[in-house]
């Protein structure tokens, strides 16, 4: 009787032990994916900061070029936009407008000798593809964040703890495979 009750309390205790190791690593990784999302959201806003300085530099030299212009100006709006809804499914859309737009931007900017020799553009544009590729590192690492948590509160026996803590999936930022195509630069330059 005595071996019996050991071995009864040592399962329950083991098990104690598993649903409590269990649930501090789901709550790690729900963590983990939320400050990857908020260091894509300080890479944002540092972006959305640099932008209308970029713009107005160009403006001062590209009176003609005005819808180049605006397409990085309406993406800008639209980022801002699905940051403050927390929308991942279209800040995929408008992150991927506006590296279409600064493409443009960049690519008709090579028309403007002044512009190119502009030092404050010059700055402007190694910021902002500085920013552009740790904006690109971060999502992936928060990709890899919210893929791990997707598994782990799908994966047997975790998803009993999962479930019975109300733990969520979070989306994964996604592009179609328009919005990952390169751009063309040669119609740019005949636009």
């Amino acid at each position: 009787m005595l071996v019996f009750s050991a071995v009864f309390f040592g399962i329950i205790a083991l098990l104690i032990i598993y649903v409590i190791v269990t649930y501090n690593g789901l709550v790690s990784l729900k963590h983990n994916t939320a400050k990857a999302w908020s260091n894509i959201d300080v890479l944002l806003k540092q972006r959305h900061d640099e932008l209308p300085k970029l713009v107005e530099v160009c403006k001062q030299y590209m009176q003609f070029e005005q819808t180049t212009l605006e397409k990085v100006i309406q993406a800008r709006a639209g980022i801002a936009s699905a940051q403050e809804h927390g929308d991942i499914k279209a800040l995929g859309a408008a992150e991927t407008q506006l590296r279409q737009g600064l493409s443009g931007l960049f690519a008709v900017a090579e028309a403007y000798p002044e512009l190119k020799a502009n030092q404050s553009f010059q700055q402007l544009q190694q910021r902002i593809t500085a920013l552009e590729n740790d904006i690109a590192f971060r999502r992936e690492f928060y990709n890899e964040s919210a893929n791990q948590n997707n598994i782990r509160i799908e994966q047997f026996p975790d998803l009993i703890i999962a479930r019975l803590s109300n733990f969520q999936a979070f989306d994964l930022l996604e592009f179609s495979e328009t919005e990952t195509q390169d751009v063309d630069v040669e119609s740019l330059f005949n636009a």
